[in-house]
């Protein structure tokens, strides 16, 4: 029997994760929350990585917790899971969820900490601990509700219901549905992109997003150091794709 584990691998600039449980749907287990936390570390030390794509093994991406791990003392449990989704919010290159599938509890607490979620039509999302006695982790529902707003983010807390791709992307949990068949090629089109980019930009927007305000003139200083402004607008005028150098 395949043992739990995640698998990484890095191509052309991409790091991939895989949330491998195929006996579980990919639950997480216990110890596959506690991996991984320093797999993240490993790859954001990693200087040929680019950008990160997170998916699961197979037909599904995260049926969530693995349940028997649940008998472990709750708030270990919960820990657990927030540091890991913590750990890959805080990832300094772009992140990109790849769902098919179910993309349940854990799942989705693991998809909203991407910077973004391209799934295949058919996928389903649910964040259920109301169908548990769960306390969803404040940083959790913070999260989610900037992601999909307080209205859905209550109607998926409240109710633990699962929803479709379209209510997804109408929602704003997910950033573009794909045909069946068709999301690993997007994701690889789409990661050939974000690679191609500056990372200069890249990581000023992600620390932006997440609403700090002290750190304009850090970035300037940044930008005037990397030579990357110069580098794009010498290859717009010159017509050619653009040698960023920051973070090489």
């Amino acid at each position: 029997m395949d043992q739990p584990q995640l698998e990484q691998s890095v191509t052309d600039g991409v790091a991939t994760v895989v949330i491998s449980n195929p006996a579980k749907r990919n639950a997480m287990t216990a110890g596959m929350w506690r991996a991984l936390p320093g797999l993240l570390a490993t790859l954001a030390a990693d200087r040929s990585v680019r950008a990160l794509v997170l998916t699961g093994a197979g037909a599904t991406f995260c049926a969530g917790a693995d349940i028997s791990s649940l008998r472990e003392p709750g708030d270990e449990q919960q820990s657990l899971a927030v540091r890991a989704e913590e750990a890959l919010a805080a990832f300094p290159k772009p992140t990109l969820a790849a769902v098919r599938g179910y993309c349940v509890g854990g799942g989705s607490q693991l998809a909203a900490a991407c910077d973004l979620r391209f799934a295949e039509e058919g996928a389903r999302f649910g964040i259920t601990p109301a169908k548990l006695g769960i306390v969803y982790p404040a940083s959790s529902t913070r999260r989610l509700v900037s992601l999909v707003g307080p209205s859905a983010a209550k109607y998926l807390l409240f109710s633990g219901e699962l929803v479709d791709t379209e209510r997804a992307l109408r929602t704003g949990l997910v950033d573009e549905v794909l045909p069946a068949g068709g999301l690993d090629g997007r994701v690889r089109e789409f990661t050939s992109v974000l690679t191609s980019r500056s990372q200069l930009t890249q990581a000023a927007a992600k620390e932006f997003a997440t609403g700090r305000t002290d750190r304009d003139a850090y970035w300037a200083e940044q930008a005037r150091g990397s030579g990357d402004t110069a580098e794009g607008i010498a290859a717009f005028l010159e017509r050619r794709a653009p040698r960023f150098t920051y973070g090489a």
